[in-house]
Order: structure tokens, then C-alpha cells, then sequence
């Protein structure tokens, strides 16, 4: 289990885990590229990598991407700072639409298949309300979209 960071402000947990029906030998490498993150975004934030391949997965790598919230264009950069492969790495928002993102990924062989676990803790402008009213249920939806396309891919 992950530990949770202490921040002078509100911050908010997601956590989300899958079985994908795939080893992690084939499941990891989808996640250290991250191109594929396109895939795995809802069409809705017309979510781009700016950053020009190939790009070094490795602690300190800085990524940019572009993408809509709410209609509204905006960037964000994520830097990693954490990669431990193929078990676990972190981004962390740099600049970007959160107040605070910290999104640790982690990965569990099982049998021929692969758990893979993320444990988002997020902190919005605006507090508690901006939250329930619109953040969640965005993040809720980003990462339900991207549970079914993953399902897809690794069935």
C-alpha cells in the first residue's frame, strides 16, 4: 500500500485496480510509453503528447501533453519521478490544470496475468466543491473509459 503524502491543502484520493488478462512482461511496456496514453484517453479532451518521441522513461523525465477540460485548451507538463520497472512508477503534475497531481502506477504479476493498480492523489483550485461538483466525476469517467479500453486490448 502506498503511503500518503502530507500538503498544506485538501487533497483528494482515486484508486482504481484491473486484472488484465495479459502478463506483465507485455502489460508494462504498453505503460512505459507514453504515446500510449493517447489511446487511453476519452476523445472528449482531445488529449495530445507534444513531447517528441522516443522519450526516456527514467526519473526526471519532463512530458508535455495538450488537451481540453471542459472545452477550455490547456497544458500540462508531468515529470517522473519515480521508475521502478516493471513494478511501479509515478508522474507528477509540473504544470496543468491541479492544484496537485501525484498518479502512482503499479503493476503485480498474477498467474499469467497482470494487476495493475493506481493510486491518484489530486488537490483542485477551488476546494471540496469544484471537486464533487465537476473534478470527480471527470476523473471518475477518464479512468473508466481507460479500464474498458485496456480490457480491450489485453482480453
Amino acid at each position: 500500500m502506498t503511503e500518503r503524502h502530507e500538503y498544506p491543502f485538501k487533497t483528494h484520493r482515486l484508486e482504481v485496480e484491473q486484472l488484465l488478462a495479459r502478463p506483465l512482461e507485455e502489460v508494462f511496456p504498453f505503460f512505459s510509453d507514453a504515446y500510449n496514453l493517447e489511446q487511453i484517453t476519452p476523445d472528449f479532451l482531445k488529449f495530445r503528447v507534444l513531447t517528441p518521441r522516443p522519450i526516456e522513461m527514467r526519473p526526471g523525465t519532463l512530458i508535455d501533453y495538450k488537451l481540453r477540460v471542459r472545452g477550455l485548451p490547456l497544458r500540462w507538463q508531468s515529470e517522473i519521478t519515480v521508475w521502478d520497472p516493471p513494478l511501479r512508477f509515478v508522474d507528477e503534475q509540473r504544470r496543468g490544470p491541479y492544484r496537485l497531481w501525484h498518479h502512482e502506477h503499479l503493476f503485480e504479476a498474477r498467474a499469467g496475468e497482470t494487476l495493475v493498480r493506481d493510486i491518484v492523489d489530486y488537490a483542485v483550485w477551488g476546494g471540496a466543491l469544484i471537486d464533487r461538483l465537476f473534478v470527480r466525476r471527470d476523473v471518475e469517467r477518464i479512468f473508466r473509459f481507460r479500464q474498458q479500453v485496456l480490457a480491450s486490448m489485453f482480453s
